[in-house]
């Protein structure tokens, strides 16, 4: 399957509800949590993606239908005093799963990375989502360690109530 990437126009209406919209179907998932996005969250992240000053926000479309999106963020590497991309979300509708279209986004993502002089692309995924890990082993992924021989695993602390 050809899928098209472009990158997203935030302020323009179709392209904020595909990024909704993808974003929500991989949300409601198992994989991605099992809940939809609420309310708040869609009404306020388009603007906050549009106007974060990092973001990269890439849509994959099959015909004129949007089917798949990139979240991404550059950010920088202190070790390599040179920036860096996280691809933050990937998230591809269910029935175009294994057709090709994560394995686009990833190289749109490495593409705009490798133009602003990133040395490294990074992500994060659940150790359960065997799917998308064999998609980022095959892409050229690999669990990394930072420093010494002990993996470093992300972890997070919630701060809002």
């Amino acid at each position: 399957m050809n899928a098209r990437v472009f990158e997203a126009d935030l302020s323009n209406p179709v392209d904020a509800k595909s990024v909704l919209d993808v974003l929500d179907s991989y949300a409601s998932d198992p994989v991605g949590g099992g809940q939809p996005l609420s309310r708040d969250v869609r009404d306020r992240l388009p603007s906050i993606l549009r106007s974060f000053p990092t973001s990269l926000v890439l849509l994959a479309a099959v015909d004129d239908r949007r089917v798949g999106l990139a979240v991404c963020f550059f950010s920088l590497s202190t070790f390599r005093a040179r920036p860096l991309l996280n691809v933050h979300d990937l998230a591809v509708l269910p029935e175009y799963r294994g057709s090709g279209v994560g394995r686009a986004l990833l190289q749109a993502a490495e593409d705009r990375a490798r133009q602003k002089g990133c040395c490294k692309l990074t992500l994060e995924v659940q150790d359960d989502n065997t799917r998308a890990r064999t998609l980022y082993r095959r892409f050229g992924f690999d669990d990394f360690v930072v420093g010494s021989s002990a993996p470093t695993r992300f972890l997070a602390k919630t701060l809002d109530a």
